[in-house]
């Protein structure tokens, strides 16, 4: 389990069991601390260096090792078992002094394990390879320089080769683990990535879905109220009348849209209980709410005339398409210039569901409404996203068209209702 500490770095449950490269977030390119578990198997490999050398001590005395080169095996031997708390900043240095020392002395040789085994781990392949070749080599010198007998050089000679490469293989292990978990910890990474830009998407589709519908008809309104100022009073009173119940539209539609994305992450997070904080949702347009959209859209001034000739179709199915003519209108409204837009939608239970808009290319030059340029890209994923298909663009008889065609199986689950 993963939870953010104050400062908001991921703080994990188990963070004391896991080496520090595991721990780090891998794209600051800074030194991480050492962990727990480090110090411990730092402490572990340090008695491991030191048993070897005192286990080398008594095999020397057993052997009447006296004289200056039992002093050099013993000062050696301590100061190689000390550097092995510098093997994770200096790895490959530290193999290469204490390979080329375990050449003739005996008491290195626990710390060139260790030291090995660190680079093996630390170390990708092309660096660490080399480096157990050269531990091999030095088994040379020191079988050869020894005095003991032949049958013993060979047993020497065999069991340090097959340590070395023991310990080689063990690292890499270790290593390849350690890659593996880190591959998948970055393949989360980028999936919960991926997740939020998908969240993000959506959400910014529904709220342009949802409000520009409602804001384009308050613009519509005011920018009637500026071309006529002297307009009779129940003109006046009447495009406020319509200012006014677009903006309230407006607010609740955002209201639901926001409430439906709170209750979406109370419930996701498994905080919150039932009911709180949920706010009542309006039924969803379908495709049965065409008619008034168009009205609507007659009312604040719109030429629309529709031509439906589609019944019973899927609740998610005629909502998409409901939103797809919806943007449609929207943008017929804000860059038509008054003129007449005609709503085409037929389809058949098999065959698909199929809607056109059509509308004159603008031809006027008064002010238009602002946009985005988004609306287009996102009828065409949600036409996506349901299955279908959207084609849009001028007509060479001058019409503007946005034609969508989305599937209508010939059975629907309820999933397919909802």
């Amino acid at each position: 389990m993963t939870e953010l500490r104050a400062d908001g770095a991921a703080a994990h449950e188990y963070g004391w069991v896991l080496p520090s490269v595991l721990l780090g977030d891998g794209g600051t390119g800074g030194r991480v601390r050492r962990s727990t578990r480090d110090w411990i198997v730092d402490l572990l490999l340090f008695l491991f260096a030191c048993g070897l050398t005192f286990l080398s001590l008594i095999e020397l005395h057993e052997q009447n090792q006296t004289g200056p080169l039992m002093l050099v095996e013993q000062v050696s031997g301590a100061l190689s078992c000390a550097a092995v708390w510098l093997r994770r900043r200096w790895p490959v240095a530290l193999a290469v002094v204490l390979g080329l020392l375990s050449s003739y002395l005996e008491m290195v040789g626990g710390a060139a394990v260790v030291a090995l085994f660190t680079v093996a781990v630390h170390r990708p392949f092309r660096v660490s390879g080399p480096i157990t070749l050269f531990n091999l080599l030095t088994l040379a010198p020191y079988v050869a320089l020894r005095p003991q007998s032949d049958l013993d050089r060979a047993w020497a000679a065999a069991l340090g080769a097959a340590f070395v490469l023991t310990v080689f293989a063990w690292g890499i292990v270790v290593r390849a683990r350690r890659q593996l978990v880190w591959t998948l910890r970055q393949r989360a990474d980028s999936a919960a990535e991926q997740a939020k830009r998908l969240e993000r998407e959506r959400i910014a589709r529904e709220m342009h879905d949802v409000l520009a519908h409602r804001i384009s008809m308050l613009s519509l309104h005011a920018g009637a109220l500026e071309f006529r100022p002297d307009a009779p009073p129940g003109e006046i009173a009447k495009a406020a009348e319509a200012i006014r119940t677009n903006a309230h539209l407006a607010l609740q539609d955002l209201r639901e849209v926001i409430g439906v994305l709170r209750h979406s992450s109370s419930v996701g997070d498994g905080e919150g209980s039932e009911g709180e904080g949920m706010v009542p949702d309006r039924p969803q347009p379908t495709l049965a709410d065409l008619p008034a959209l168009v009205e609507e859209c007659r009312h604040a001034g719109m030429d629309v005339r529709l031509d439906l000739r589609a019944e019973d179709a899927p609740e998610g199915l005629g909502r998409n398409l409901y939103r797809i003519v919806q943007e449609a209108l929207t943008n017929a409204r804000k860059h038509g210039g008054g003129a007449p837009v005609t709503v085409t939608v037929e389809g058949v239970r098999g065959k698909g569901l199929s809607a056109e808009v059509r509308n004159p290319l603008w031809t006027r030059h008064g002010a238009r409404i602002p946009g985005a340029g988004a609306g287009l890209i996102g009828l065409t994923e949600r036409a996506e996203l349901a299955g279908g298909t959207l084609e849009h663009g001028a007509t060479p008889e001058g019409q503007f068209t946005v034609r969508a065609w989305l599937p209508w199986p010939v059975e629907t689950i309820r999933e397919d209702d909802t």
